[in-house]
């Protein structure tokens, strides 16, 4: 049974005062089902946004980042289906024209409008169900509209990641909601996902990107399925100023404080919803490494075990084959490594210490844990006061299949 498949229960949304969705199907999708959402915000709403760095970056995402430092957004166009990535000048003008035809269908201008699209890569955008799509999900837009959107931006995802809460920020309601798509092509800098977040408090758009910013490198850029960074991977935040409260205008204040770490856990969550998500999987795994130099041997290290193709082989077949683990540690590439002073755990179990298998340790004891969905490999290096954490899953025969046939 795949991961995903426990993960069905539904999720309460909270609408988010002054955002509209629409979803409609555009028949881009082979599979008939919604594959086509627009977002409308109010006109007091600023949005800020995380890309790729994968430097074949779809035509959607040059254009939304332009489009991001010209205006704020009053609107964004999503697809699903096809990438638009690896079109040339063709896919440019192709993304130009969807959002000519968003703004004029909203009322707005054209750099108004950020265009997103996933799918498959290398194929021209059918233009024809764009333009007839826009009007069709324009006059679906529903401040209740979460649940289509979520449908909407979906490929080989097989539930959906949804995230909403109500949070107290200085002793005023304020309301999160957040939707994301992903589960193969995962892994760091942007992993191959869409996430599109709102809220309604009142935050400077300086704030709101710092706040944007910590929270990506805390929750999307933590996670790995299979080491493919995409070319389309994008994620949004719009705050649109609506909640009754004071504008949070010093990123050192309590209230700044209070609204990151809800804007952490929303982005943390949709973040483990992919990885739990991830094509085949079987196994939801935390690489934790624990008193590094610095922050980034640290994930150097929580990498190399979780991009290991033998530790993810071995995790699907619930085989405490801790020498993979090993191996990969040691071959992280870290400088001046003292392996007599490294500890490997296996949930509770510790596995190696003194340069070799630990005294402790029974063969019965590690199966124990490798038999469980969720699973903590631990890692401690004793060389400093560092520590990060990488989420990720096994390899299994359905991932293989999956990828296969994706274009089947």
């Amino acid at each position: 049974m795949l991961l995903g498949s426990a993960m069905s229960a539904n999720t309460v949304i909270h609408p988010v005062q002054g955002v509209y969705a629409g979803t409609t199907c555009a028949k881009i999708k082979k599979s008939g089902k919604e594959d086509f959402v627009l977002f409308q915000f109010n006109d007091a709403a600023v949005t800020v946004a995380t890309f790729t760095l994968n430097a074949f970056c779809a035509a959607p995402v040059t254009l939304a980042k332009r489009h991001l430092a010209a205006k704020a957004p009053k609107a964004l166009v999503i697809n699903s289906g096809n990438a638009n990535a690896g079109t040339g000048k063709q896919g440019m003008m192709d993304a130009e024209q969807t959002c000519a035809w968003v703004a004029n269908e909203l009322g707005c201008s054209a750099d108004e409008v950020l265009p997103f699209s996933t799918g498959v890569i290398g194929q021209n955008l059918p233009m024809d169900k764009v333009q007839q799509a826009i009007p069709m999900a324009a006059a679906n837009l529903a401040i209740d509209g979460w649940d289509g959107a979520m449908k909407g931006i979906m490929t080989t995802d097989t539930v959906e990641k949804m995230y909403s809460v109500k949070v107290t920020i200085g002793g005023h309601e304020v309301t999160f909601t957040g939707i994301a798509k992903g589960s193969g092509m995962i892994h760091p800098n942007m992993a191959t996902m869409l996430g599109f977040v709102a809220t309604d408090a009142k935050i400077t758009k300086a704030c709101l990107q710092q706040a944007m910013t910590d929270a990506t490198n805390l929750s999307f850029n933590r996670i790995t399925v299979d080491g493919d960074t995409s070319t389309n991977d994008a994620c949004t935040l719009t705050a649109t100023q609506q909640a009754d409260m004071p504008t949070i205008e010093d990123c050192n204040s309590m209230a700044y404080q209070e609204f990151a770490n809800a804007l952490n856990h929303c982005m943390m969550t949709l973040a483990q919803k992919i990885v739990r998500d991830g094509e085949g999987a079987t196994k939801f795994v935390a690489v934790e490494v624990e008193n590094a130099r610095s922050s980034e041997e640290a994930l150097k290290v929580a990498h190399a075990v979780a991009l290991s193709p033998l530790v993810k082989t071995a995790l699907f077949a619930s085989d405490p084959n801790w020498g993979r683990i090993l191996a990969a540690v040691g071959r992280a590439g870290v400088e001046d490594f003292d392996i007599d002073a490294i500890q490997i755990y296996l949930g509770n179990v510790l596995l190696v210490e003194n340069g070799g298998r630990a005294d402790s340790y029974t063969e019965e004891a590690g199966q124990a844990v490798m038999n469980e969905t969720d699973i903590t490999i631990k890692i401690i290096l004793n060389r400093g006061e560092a520590g990060e954490v990488v989420w990720t899953t096994d390899f299994s025969y359905d991932y293989v299949k999956i990828n296969a046939e994706y274009r089947s």
